[in-house]
């Protein structure tokens, strides 16, 4: 970690400043978007992570079991305040998602007869789904260009998106190749 990245993460958070920022994610993210929000809420507007932190986060974060959004969150919270603000993160994450499943849930029993109803969901899916490709599109343009990640990237799109493979036996190939081409792209360089 460069000096600068130091000085972006350390303690530059309040708990309450971490608590409302996820509280404010976890009752807005609908439908896949919750990633998204994350980046814009603490690389670009808190500035309390940079680009190359949050996307290292994003990735433990999709390896390690459970909720990626909750993954995150841990990951995020650990790094700017330590485990009160990895705390903070969880509990502002969950909290407001817990709440509305519980609202939307006995409305969707009450009215999932009704056509209207499923438009609605449709909407917010394709609106999570925009703003996740979005968030996608705006890291990948701000990458460094390399030949081995992209293929590895679109060897792990090709095999889940396309020829519908399980993800554990994909991930559990991809992670090897991927720390593989890292390391010798780092003896390359260095």
């Amino acid at each position: 970690m460069d000096a600068q990245e130091e000085a972006v993460n350390k303690h530059t958070a309040t708990f309450s400043q971490v608590l409302l920022s996820f509280l404010k994610i976890g009752g807005s993210a609908f439908g896949g978007s919750t990633q998204a929000l994350i980046f814009r809420e603490v690389v670009d507007r808190r500035q309390w992570m940079s680009e190359q932190q949050f996307l290292t986060g994003q990735a433990i974060a999709q390896v390690l079991p459970g909720a990626n959004p909750v993954n995150l969150a841990l990951y995020v919270g650990l790094q700017v305040r330590g485990g009160l603000g990895a705390t903070a993160a969880v509990l502002g994450m969950i909290a407001p998602a817990f709440c509305i499943i519980l609202v939307m849930g006995f409305a969707y029993r009450e009215l999932s007869g009704q056509p209207a109803t499923h438009f609605v969901l449709g909407g917010v899916a394709a609106a999570g789904v925009g703003a996740t490709l979005a968030m996608g599109f705006k890291i990948v343009r701000k990458m460094p260009r390399k030949i081995w990640p992209a293929a590895i990237a679109l060897a792990v799109f090709a095999a889940i998106g396309f020829f519908r493979l399980p993800m554990i036996p994909v991930v559990l190939i991809a992670v090897p190749l991927s720390i593989a081409a890292a390391y010798f792209d780092a003896r390359r360089a260095g």
